[in-house]
């Protein structure tokens, strides 16, 4: 990952309604959601809601696919994952067999594409 696709991801997390909707896809994973599903879950107006789904989208934090006239939103773990290896890759002086349970290690291992 490189800086600025960090600091995207962390700039579009950096809102309360798109870290919780966020945590939320995170936590449905690997089933996805329709936006009308979203917005009642979470309480977002369409145009809100809407909004925030394209800045997380932007971000490459969330994706979409079509089903039919729907749209179906999906947390994109690919991204979040290489955003932590990217924030841990100096961890413990740049040794990552030193770090906690073997942080560094697992992390780079997650992040490779879906």
């Amino acid at each position: 990952m490189e800086k600025n696709d960090a600091i995207n991801a962390l700039s579009a997390l950096a809102q309360d309604s798109r870290l919780t909707l966020f945590r939320w896809l995170v936590r449905r994973h690997p089933n996805p959601a329709s936006a009308g599903e979203i917005g009642d879950a979470l309480g977002l107006a369409p145009a809100t809601l809407s909004f925030h789904l394209a800045t997380l989208e932007r971000a490459g934090l969330i994706q979409h696919r079509r089903q039919g006239r729907s749209r179906l939103y999906q947390a994109r773990l690919v991204t979040m994952n290489a955003l932590m290896a990217y924030l841990f890759e100096d961890c413990c002086e740049g040794n990552p067999a030193a770090c906690p349970e073997g942080l560094i290690t697992r992390l780079r291992q997650n992040h490779e594409p879906q």
